[in-house]
């Protein structure tokens, strides 16, 4: 019986230690934190979108890096796979809108808790409160590992899967870098993804807290269309922020100032349409200030802004609106350019870009090919996605696959 340990008891060292378990082996869980499944208890604003109900083809354009990595893996353990594992351990789930799946009481916790009873019920041996200094190898071999107050472990085979850099609350503080990278693995620098972003215009800070629905947002580099989307956005007092937002960084490359960024109000309307409908309102309030006449159009806070960010007077009476006056508006309206200077602190993104390059990962196996023993899952390797339970997925499909072959190997 092929002796494992798996570092990490993350959504992806649960699911590695659990199934290499039921595939035979003797396997030790160990986790730094207090508890198991730290950041479960935090995805989907404490509701726990576990994973995205739709079929491989639809799941990899996701995946903005190495999706091709990940087929092995989601085709072994699908989206399908895991709403059937946590039915049959007796946790009913619930589709929601864009196929996102949640447990049906709504809470996280029971999600965490259907993998401690498993975990316990399969006799996977636990360590809590347990914090990991070093991966012993033999020959270049894995042999086991060496715990913080000096204990040694000794294994067949190790499963990495302690996390990002993300939530470092949750007990993803990065170590799993620093072993990959002593082990001779090439780890890419950590960066935030999925995160809100900082702009250079202040404006934004003035309508902090109002969202903004069925708008459209593009970024270009040079001539590379980046990402456009329409969907939901949030303003901050820091900027941008919103589901929109979100998915936008995961596809932005630094330095950030060198990527145009766009807000389009009104995505369902050509400059005709647009130019038609202002005319219209101008002619039908011609005494209303520029400002009050555009809260047709949009939210008052914004209605009283945007003017001045077509630099005109919002006192202006709409009467008095000239043609260049409300072109510029149409510009502005289809066309709000945005100045992105960095990402939120890497301690607030919801996943980890970067990690243990993929290149140097079996993907039929989620096997190291620069050390014999040693398995990786989750967010310390160099994939993540959009949200909607696809890097949850990605966590549980590559735990799994790990652990199968762990234990047969």
């Amino acid at each position: 019986m092929p002796e494992v340990i798996v570092i990490g008891g993350g959504a992806a060292g649960m699911m590695a230690a659990l199934t290499a378990r039921q595939e035979g082996a003797d396997v030790t869980l160990l986790e730094r934190m207090e508890k198991l499944g730290r950041k479960i208890y935090i995805t989907g604003k404490g509701r726990c979108n576990f994973t995205n109900h739709c079929t491989l083809d639809d799941f990899l354009p996701e995946v903005p890096r190495n999706p091709r990595f990940l087929y092995a893996a989601l085709a072994q353990f699908s989206p399908e796979d895991m709403i059937a594992f946590l039915e049959r351990e007796g946790c009913p789930t619930v589709e929601e809108r864009g196929r996102r799946m949640y447990p049906a009481s709504q809470k996280a916790s029971d999600v965490t808790r259907v993998f401690e009873h498993a975990l316990r019920k399969a006799g996977v041996r636990v360590q809590l409160n347990t914090r990991v200094r070093e991966i012993r190898t033999e020959g270049g071999i894995i042999s086991g590992v060496t715990l913080e107050n000096g204990t040694v472990l000794s294994a067949d085979r190790v499963i990495l899967a302690t996390g990002g850099k993300s939530y470092p609350g949750t007990g993803s503080t990065g170590d799993g870098y620093a072993f990959a990278s002593a082990l001779g693995h090439t780890v890419l620098p950590p960066r935030p993804s999925l995160s809100a972003l900082v702009t250079k215009e202040a404006w934004p800070s003035q309508l902090q807290g109002l969202s903004l629905k069925n708008v459209e947002l593009s970024a270009v580099r040079g001539k590379k269309r980046l990402y456009r989307e329409r969907g939901e956005m949030l303003f901050t007092h820091f900027g941008i922020s919103g589901p929109l937002v979100l998915e936008m960084s995961c596809h932005l490359d630094e330095p950030l100032e060198e990527n145009t960024v766009s807000l389009c109000l009104k995505p369902a309307l050509t400059r005709e349409q647009l130019d038609a409908r202002l005319l219209r309102e101008i002619q039908e309030n011609p005494r209303q200030n520029l400002a009050h006449m555009l809260e047709n159009l949009l939210p008052k806070r914004f209605a009283a802004l945007f003017p001045s960010l077509c630099h005109l007077s919002p006192d202006i009476p709409a009467g008095s609106v000239t043609k260049d006056m409300r072109l510029s508006l149409v510009d502005g309206l289809l066309f709000l350019p945005l100045t992105v200077t960095r990402f939120r602190p890497l301690e607030e993104a919801i996943v980890t870009r970067g990690g243990v390059k993929v290149s140097e990962i079996n993907p039929a196996t989620m096997e190291s090919k620069r050390v014999p023993g040693l398995y990786l899952a989750g967010e310390v390797l160099d994939v993540d996605a959009h949200t909607g339970g696809y890097n949850l997925q990605i966590a549980f499909a590559t735990g799994h696959l790990a652990g199968m072959h762990a234990a047969r190997s």
